[in-house]
């Protein structure tokens, strides 16, 4: 298929590679002129402009976006609108919140342009692992589009299906899945993401009370002098705690043991926070996902080991470097 990206960035720029090697024709374009000639360089169809991407594309168009929240993508979105016209797709990939996607939907209707978005989880590990996809817009655009879809993910591979899903319908089980209707997709990366910080947090505290064993507060008997890498390694293997983010975590620690070149301070990506206020007017109870986003506000004040960890692994998933203090 083809299709336009917009915005290439540490994961847009890895999608279109993983789309080119999947045989799909792509259209580029971003700010960064630089961004643009790489992939050019690597078999994509390079734009200028915003008009000029559009204008490359053969009816009926498809736009991904994989912009920054907010004002950036806003303002992309009212760009293309006037560029798109009927049975064209506009799909934003970002993190958005979900009720910017509904808005923009229902915007977007009246002139047949089909507006869906797509949370997508992966990182900078993409490329090569695949990206879970929560789609979220009309079923006959989702459905025209599962070639992409389906590149994109990372397939079943070597994850059996549940058991007592063996005879269900369902592209759950290759790593994408069309959630309901515009917002829908966005909404379950936003529960997505306000999980991982709780169970980030969660690894995050282990580890600090690993390191700080070895106390003088404690009693000499009680003190242990553990190697907190040996422990990830060790725990990846048949534990019931093991993730990709231990994973993650694990060659942090092997990397650095001390972790020593983080402070410690940990952003927030808007998620966690949506996260939250969803729970606040389902009036759900979200002790643990609530803590954890307070913890990330903590950090930008003192820092602890566990938030070294944190910060560790949010690097190692996503690429995502400290901020430094009051910056």
């Amino acid at each position: 298929m083809q299709i336009a990206m917009v915005g290439l960035g540490r994961m847009g720029g890895n999608m279109v590679r993983r789309l080119l090697r999947g045989g799909h024709q792509c259209v580029v374009y971003d700010r960064s002129s630089q961004a643009v000639a790489e992939l050019a360089a690597e078999g994509a169809t390079p734009a200028g402009s915003l008009d000029e991407l559009v204008s490359k594309l053969s009816a009926p168009r498809t736009v991904w976006l994989m912009l920054p929240a907010g004002e950036v993508t806003e303002e992309t979105v009212n760009t293309l609108s006037a560029l798109l016209a009927s049975g064209d797709a506009l799909i934003d990939g970002g993190n958005s919140y979900y009720k910017d996607d509904v808005r923009r939907a229902a915007a977007l209707a009246p002139r047949g342009i089909h507006y869906l978005d797509a949370g997508t989880s992966g990182g900078i590990w993409g490329l090569e692992r695949g990206y879970c996809l929560m789609v979220g817009g009309a079923k006959e655009s989702v459905d025209r589009l599962d070639p992409i879809w389906r590149t994109l993910a990372p397939g079943q591979g070597s994850i059996a299906p549940s058991p007592g899903r063996e005879q269900k319908k369902s592209t759950a089980s290759d790593g994408y899945l069309h959630c309901g209707p515009a917002g829908a997709g966005h909404f379950v990366k936003m529960i997505h993401n306000g999980i991982e910080y709780g169970v980030m947090q969660a690894y995050a505290e282990g580890f600090d009370i690993l390191k700080n064993a070895s106390s003088n507060d404690l009693p000499e008997a009680q003190r242990y002098s553990l190697d907190l890498a040996d422990i990830a390694e060790l725990w990846r293997r048949g534990s019931v705690v093991s993730s990709w983010l231990l994973d993650l975590a694990a060659i942090a620690l092997a990397e650095s043991p001390t972790l020593s070149e983080y402070t410690g301070f940990v952003q927030d990506s808007g998620e966690g926070r949506w996260t939250i206020t969803a729970a606040l007017e389902e009036a759900v109870p979200a002790d643990v996902l609530s803590a954890a986003l307070y913890v990330r506000f903590r950090s930008r004040q003192e820092h602890t080991f566990g938030e070294k960890v944190l910060s560790a692994m949010r690097k190692k998933f996503g690429g995502h470097l400290e901020r430094p203090a009051g910056g």
